[in-house]
Order: structure tokens, then C-alpha cells, then sequence
């Protein structure tokens, strides 16, 4: 059975990848905001992702189509909002845990989860969270999915009751 997926969601699932990347690329290239979201616009970066079969051979795969003004939307409002974010964030991990010590990828896709989790209110938390996880299983194969799934849920449960 073939699953529909519109393309507006299609759209917003590359969206969020792509946000994913510019956050990374701002943070650990120290670039300019507005740069790289206009080489993402433009398509200057962020066009293709390297995908392996089961016996490891890589191939660059076209992403699909993003919806640009809901990924200009999130990195600006992610950078706008990152300090509060980020203390948000800490008040949510296990003693011994610091965002800090995340790597770069786990801190790019945790802070576009939760400023879409408390910015977005017209999207189910639920869904919000499962484009994260999915995101997650591409760019981690062991238990970081499972962590950001826990901490997306925990944080979700708190953020969304609180703007009730």
C-alpha cells in the first residue's frame, strides 16, 4: 500500500531538514544568518544529501522541494530566540547532562524541535515530534532518536500545556 503524503507536508519535512543544517552551519561556521539562509534559498547549499544502501555505497540524492518561507521562519525565529531556548532546554536534561556537550547536530535539530514546538501551535505536537525523531534516524543510528524522542515528548507536554 502506498502512502499519500502531500506535498505541502513533503515540502515542510525538507523544510525542517534544511533548518537543521543552517542552524549547524551558523553555529559551528560562525556565518551570518541572513547569508545562509539566502544560500539555502537560492539553492546554493543544502540541494542534495548523501544516502548509503545496505552494503554501504553512498549516493548524493536530491532533496525535495522546501517550503522556503517555513524554513526562513525557523532559522530566524531559532537564532532570535536561541539563548532562551538553549536555557530551556538545560532546565529538561538528566543531571550530568549539559547541552553543552551535545554534539552540534543534536543541538542544531533540538533547538529547530522546540522553537517549533513552542512557536507553531497550529501543528500537532505529536507530528512536530515525529518529523525530529525522523530527522534524527538520519543523521544517528543508536539511542540518540530514542533521547530526543523522550526530551521532545517531556518538553512538548509542558510548552503546549503552558500556552493553553
Amino acid at each position: 500500500m502506498v502512502k499519500f503524503v502531500s506535498e505541502k507536508i513533503r515540502m515542510r519535512t525538507s523544510a525542517r531538514l534544511a533548518a537543521v543544517q543552517a542552524t549547524y552551519m551558523i553555529a559551528y561556521g560562525q556565518l551570518p544568518v541572513e547569508e545562509v539562509i539566502q544560500d539555502f534559498v537560492k539553492g546554493d547549499v543544502g540541494r542534495y544529501v548523501i544516502e548509503e544502501d545496505s552494503l554501504e555505497h553512498e549516493e548524493m540524492v536530491p532533496v525535495e522541494q522546501m517550503d522556503t518561507v517555513y524554513f526562513t521562519s525557523l532559522v530566524k525565529g531559532v537564532h532570535t530566540n536561541k539563548e532562551q531556548i538553549e536555557k530551556s532546554l538545560a532546565s529538561y536534561l538528566n543531571e550530568g547532562w549539559s547541552f553543552e556537550r551535545m554534539d552540534g547536530t543534536m543541538q542544531a535539530l533540538l533547538l529547530c524541535a522546540v522553537y517549533e514546538l513552542a512557536h507553531t501551535l497550529d501543528i500537532d505536537a505529536k507530528v512536530i515530534i515525529k518529523e525530529y525523531v525522523d530527522l534524527a534516524y538520519a543523521f544517528y543510528t543508536k539511542y540518540e532518536p530514542k533521547v530526543i524522542n523522550a526530551l521532545l515528548d517531556q518538553i512538548s507536554k509542558s510548552v503546549r500545556s503552558e500556552s493553553n
